[in-house]
């Protein structure tokens, strides 16, 4: 059984989409519009610009999601009988499975790029990887620690991103050390996603996605906040909403995907990263590129 996957932030790279807007007419078309929707020329920088213009928050979800969505367009799509997305990759799955048409789904992720942005500019915040230990440790570590700091995101077993306000993740990192972490590090983002510090983002883009139309899905999603597979459009919106403060549950999304008969899972979008991080949860599982 095949499930599509669809990658998040940080996946990202100069002169992606490139190769996808020469392939096609359509899908040059629907890259094109991008740039009226959005307000400024995104595949100028998607094609050419810097890695500094890409790491910008309003640049980078929209790119991504640009990106997957050419490829669900440049490749058969057919066959696939469930989809999920990490994080951002969310949009991107709802997409493909006929939820969203593509043109609301990137005024919701332009909309969540910018209400992070500003959710991040109003506290000190950040993430971290941690390595190497079982989730209920770094669970109760954080529950133990004065101030914001919660799992963000469960990636892989023996890896685990926590997120939160600095001074909290900061002491978090020393005290997972401690209690066995092989690595724990800063990452390169400017905020605490998926933590209570989003609290102003999602009452934002709720009001956005609560006006914005979710069809019937072609096939069930995964959703980072159940992980189960859900085709009711306005239990999907409240997930969706709920996924901006809450964690993404990627190991657990895969094992229930598995559990539900996937053995085929095809990344759609830029990078390989999920594709490594499924292997790790299980490997017995074939994984692919959309192209």
């Amino acid at each position: 059984m095949k499930a599509l996957v669809f990658p998040g932030q940080g996946s990202q790279f100069v002169g992606m989409g490139k190769v996808l807007y020469d392939s096609r007419r359509e899908i040059k078309d629907i890259m094109e519009s991008a740039n009226d929707i959005l307000g400024f020329d995104i595949l100028s920088i998607m094609f050419e610009g810097t890695d500094e213009d890409l790491k910008k928050t309003k640049v980078t979800q929209p790119a991504i999601f640009i990106h997957s969505v050419a490829c669900v367009k440049a490749v058969d799509a057919t066959g696939a009988q469930m989809v999920a997305g990490h994080s951002l990759g969310e949009f991107s799955a709802l997409v493909a499975n006929g939820v969203l048409s593509f043109e609301d789904g990137l005024r919701l992720v332009s909309k969540r790029a910018l209400a992070m942005q500003a959710a991040c500019d109003v506290n000190p915040s950040s993430m971290a990887a941690i390595l190497g230990l079982n989730d209920e440790v770094v669970e109760n570590v954080c529950s133990e620690i004065e101030g914001i700091v919660v799992p963000a995101n469960y990636n892989c077993p023996g890896q685990l991103v926590i997120s939160g306000e600095t001074p909290a993740v900061e002491v978090a990192m020393l005290k997972l050390k401690e209690a066995g972490a092989k690595r724990a590090l800063l990452l390169p983002v400017n905020g605490a996603f998926h933590s209570p510090l989003m609290q102003p983002a999602q009452e934002e883009l709720a009001k956005a996605i609560n006006e914005t139309k979710f069809n019937k899905p072609i096939i069930p999603v995964y959703q980072n906040i159940t992980t189960t597979a859900v085709i009711d459009p306005v239990e999907i919106k409240e997930n969706l909403i709920k996924q901006l403060t809450g964690p993404v549950k990627w190991t657990q999304s895969v094992r229930n995907m598995i559990k539900d008969g996937a053995n085929y899972f095809v990344e759609v979008g830029p990078g390989k990263t999920l594709q490594g991080l499924i292997k790790k949860i299980d490997s017995s599982v074939d994984t692919a590129t959309a192209l």
